[in-house]
């Protein structure tokens, strides 16, 4: 059942990491694009670190299907005709949801690797799950100002332009 579970990690720091490459590309905010393409190379160390856990455990190739498999089928698309303000902040949306999303993934095997006496899969399991809890954190603090940009974008024939679009002033 662990390497069950790790199949199903590996996975979906696969797809994350694509996602987050995909969505680093779009846009013209720099600081947020940084921040998403950071984001994909942590999902690829934390990929290589599943992948040397998983072939250390004895055993065969897990079969049957990914536990985690909800967890990729939440990537939604952005629709089209939106603006680039409003896709970005549709990205940070996404991008929060699946590192939270993420987090539950790793406690579920954090305890399953508990639960079968796998001390150093339950350690890597919690490591990561920290990972994803600092980046969606990271995610959630653009998110005040993204959507005041956007709102400002869409509703500029409706309100005066000159509204301040930093968070606290």
């Amino acid at each position: 059942m662990i390497r069950q579970y790790l199949s199903g990690a590996i996975a979906a720091e696969k797809a994350l990491e694509q996602h987050l490459r995909t969505i680093a590309a779009e846009g013209d905010d720099a600081e947020v694009q940084l921040a998403f393409a950071a984001f994909a190379d942590e999902a690829k160390s934390r990929l290589s670190r599943l992948q040397s856990r998983l072939a250390a455990l004895p055993g065969d190739q897990p079969e049957g299907r990914n536990p985690f498999a909800s967890l990729l089928d939440i990537v939604p698309v952005p629709q089209a005709g939106n603006t680039l303000e409003e896709r970005l902040v549709q990205n940070l949306v996404n991008a929060f949801s699946l590192q939270r999303g993420a987090c539950a993934l790793f406690e579920t095997l954090a305890h399953a690797a508990q639960a079968g006496a796998d001390q150093v899969t339950e350690q890597l399991a919690r490591e990561i799950q920290a990972e994803h809890s600092r980046a969606a954190e990271k995610l959630f603090r653009f998110l005040p100002t993204r959507s005041k940009i956007a709102f400002n974008v869409l509703t500029a024939h409706e309100v005066n332009p000159a509204i301040e679009t930093k968070v606290g002033l």
